[in-house]
């Protein structure tokens, strides 16, 4: 039985390249949150979905569900090269889009972020993403065609406190995005950013206090009594990311959707009220109101 093609991706389709259907998709970071989400509804929506994982066993659970997957690491460089080689057999050559999702964070002061820290981080969060695109883009040059959707966040152009080694690899992930979007104009290739603000039911928070444990020296740090009293209960909560004003993963995954399926796909895409209010104070506030505000986080 073939699979049914939205009549959004058909559309998609027609303006990017006046033929054909944009219906397979590569996802990373599939195992829980908005890489899931993505994953199920576009699956439901008619693409063909490579939903990728850095485990073999959380591929094995998303086979279970139907789901083609297969594994890759942003962190092996030979995972990456064999994740993309997959999918570029499997389809044929076809791929016509990329979600870049997968990210993690170490949550610390920046006088305690190390070099191996930085590297570590720099490589999940950037460095893994941009092999993807580069390994898929010969494909989509060779079709005219394809859509490469990054996600950032809203600490992609704004910063709170004990942030920085995330926000410094989503304020390259931007630099590094729009940039390409700007060479690869008039390729009917079209490069798409999407920046959330708080997004519950993602497992980023839970991780990272594994994080702070392997790369931060937090008992010789000044911060010390911070990261006991509050960063790590934080961390440790139940829910940590359910904060003021957060959405779920569906949130991301309908930009998402836009991104891929809209013949005037947007160069950029907030989610929450906290990523257009952040949005309007880098752009109108004075920097000692960003300020005051951002440390309120």
């Amino acid at each position: 039985m073939g699979r049914r093609v939205s009549p959004h991706a058909a559309r998609a389709a027609g303006a990017s390249a006046g033929e054909g259907t944009l219906n397979t998709v590569l996802i990373t970071g599939c195992s829980s949150g908005i890489g899931l989400d993505a994953a199920r509804t576009l699956g439901r929506r008619g693409w063909r979905v490579f939903a990728t994982c850095r485990r073999e066993e959380d591929c094995e659970r998303l086979r279970d569900e139907g789901l083609e997957s297969f594994p890759l690491d942003y962190g092996d460089t030979a995972s990456v090269e064999a994740a993309v080689a997959e999918a570029l057999s499997r389809s044929d050559g076809a791929l016509d889009a990329v979600f870049n999702n997968g990210a993690l964070a170490i949550p610390a002061a920046v006088e305690d972020l190390g070099r191996d820290a930085l590297d570590a981080i720099f490589q999940v969060n950037l460095f893994g993403p941009h092999e993807v695109v580069r390994r898929v883009l010969p494909a989509m040059r060779a079709r005219g065609r394809g859509r490469i959707v990054n996600c950032s966040s809203v600490l992609g152009f704004a910063a709170i406190p004990f942030s920085g080694a995330y926000t410094a690899t989503k304020h390259a992930m931007e630099g590094l995005t729009d940039t390409l979007r700007l060479e690869l104009r008039g390729t009917h290739i079209e490069v798409s950013l999407i920046l959330p603000g708080p997004i519950h039911g993602t497992p980023l928070h839970e991780k990272a206090l594994a994080h702070i444990e392997r790369w931060i020296d937090d008992e010789g740090s000044v911060w010390r009594e911070f990261y006991e009293s509050k960063m790590k209960p934080r961390m440790a909560s139940e829910n940590p990311s359910r904060a003021p004003f957060s959405l779920g993963p569906e949130a991301v995954t309908a930009k998402l959707v836009h991104a891929l399926e809209s013949p005037r796909p947007r160069a950029r895409y907030y989610v929450t009220r906290m990523a257009h209010v952040a949005r309007f104070l880098r752009t109108f506030g004075p920097p000692r109101l960003r300020d005051a505000v951002a440390a309120r986080f």
